[in-house]
């Protein structure tokens, strides 16, 4: 066993799969204890309603007296305080409801197939649907059990090359698979912000320092859009207009002292935009276009797995602003330290999505979204990896 494989062995080993369950699990759990005990306002059905931000404190909380109002002034209603658990108990689910989760679960179906899709396009088809499968499996395995900011390139790169692609090829599909995506999500910002405003798109104010700066929710979201766009804009250059340049570039910003221990690295980086330009600049328009279209079917499922989850306990009204909030999320998770946003995923969507949850139940749908969508890919990643190093030995 080579150096490569004993490490990426290590980064797939029982232990980094436990950590952000455990992670993930006690988050859910803490989550849905504080949200079950917690009493909530519940009108008795006399009279008509509404939910105001009564305090002006820039949310509407329904355990906040203040935030009731009845609809009309001269109406009688009457309204208790219930626990979140009572109000589940109580709660419809039909066979709608099986339905829209049946709808939801196609969603995560339609995810994996694009992701799959995209890499036979990248590959030229050299990669069998069945080893797409098990590759974005382990593919999303690794990004499951690695930090945010991390995430699971590297490994992918090894998970190719061992599928039988070269390591140039390995890392121009990598890179291309990246680039995609940063391009899918700078074009759909300004998309939804042209179709609803950024009015509504900040529901949680949080706070996080860079580069000495005090940023709060919209801040860190136009920080974090802006390093996607620059990040972007330089693989584009490197790629198909001056890659040697910005080699060049590169190597001399790393020579300066303080930044010298990770010239190594970015030589390697340099090498790889160089393979990478050498593979990709005689593909034809074609090829473009079809990985981006699987691009935007993987992402726009991933986005409308939640839209579905919702509408099996309540209807949603503005399908447009829970993507819109989805699209500030990502942001917030890309910054994670934890292995797949564990933890900060299911307290990003309790603040973003608590209002278009089922009045009381914001945790338990956060925890619903990530058995949906995170989860999954633990226990199947666990389940693949064995046999798949066996078969490609």
């Amino acid at each position: 066993m080579d150096k490569q494989e004993a490490d990426i062995r290590k980064k797939l080993s029982l232990k980094r799969i436990i950590i952000p369950l455990i992670i993930g699990l006690l988050a859910a759990g803490w989550m849905l204890y504080q949200s079950f005990n917690e009493p909530t306002f519940v009108p008795d059905n006399l009279g008509s309603y509404i939910w105001v931000d009564g305090n002006d404190n820039g949310l509407v909380d329904s355990h906040d007296f203040e935030d009731f109002r009845l609809a009309l002034p001269e109406e009688v209603a009457t309204h208790k305080l219930a626990t979140n658990q009572e109000i589940l108990s109580n709660t419809t689910f039909n066979y709608q409801s099986v339905l829209w989760l049946l709808v939801a679960l196609l969603m995560v179906v339609c995810r994996d197939f694009g992701y799959m899709y995209r890499l036979r396009i990248l590959s030229h088809g050299d990669i069998s649907w069945r080893n797409c499968f098990d590759s974005i499996m382990l593919w999303e395995f690794a990004s499951a059990i690695t930090p945010s900011v991390v995430g699971g390139s590297g490994v992918a790169i090894y998970i190719l090359n061992r599928e039988g692609i070269s390591v140039g090829r390995s890392t121009s599909i990598v890179m291309t698979t990246a680039l995609l995506d940063e391009l899918f999500y700078i074009i759909m910002v300004p998309v939804i912000i042209l179709l609803i405003g950024t009015s509504q798109l900040f529901p949680v104010e949080l706070q996080k320092e860079i580069l000495g700066i005090t940023f709060g929710t919209e801040g860190i979201f136009w920080v974090g859009y802006g390093f996607i766009i620059c990040l972007t804009l330089g693989i584009l250059i490197g790629i198909f207009i001056a890659p040697r340049a910005l080699k060049y570039w590169l190597l001399r910003i790393f020579n300066l002292r303080f930044l010298r221990k990770w010239r190594y690295k970015i030589i390697q980086i340099g090498n790889d935009i160089m393979n990478t330009s050498n593979i990709l600049k005689d593909e034809k328009p074609v090829f473009w276009i079809k990985a981006f279209l699987a691009t935007f079917l993987s992402w726009t499922a991933r986005y409308w797995v939640v839209n579905f989850l919702l509408l099996a306990f309540t209807p949603v009204g503005n399908h447009l602003l829970v993507y819109g909030r989805q699209l500030v999320m990502w942001v917030i998770m890309l910054i994670s330290p934890t292995p797949g946003g564990s933890g900060v995923a299911e307290l990003a969507f309790s603040g973003f999505l608590a209002e278009f949850s089922p009045l009381g139940l914001a945790a338990l749908m956060a925890f619903l979204w990530r058995i949906f969508t995170y989860y999954p890919y633990l226990f199947l990643g666990a389940i693949i990896l064995p046999r798949w190093f066996a078969k490609t030995s």
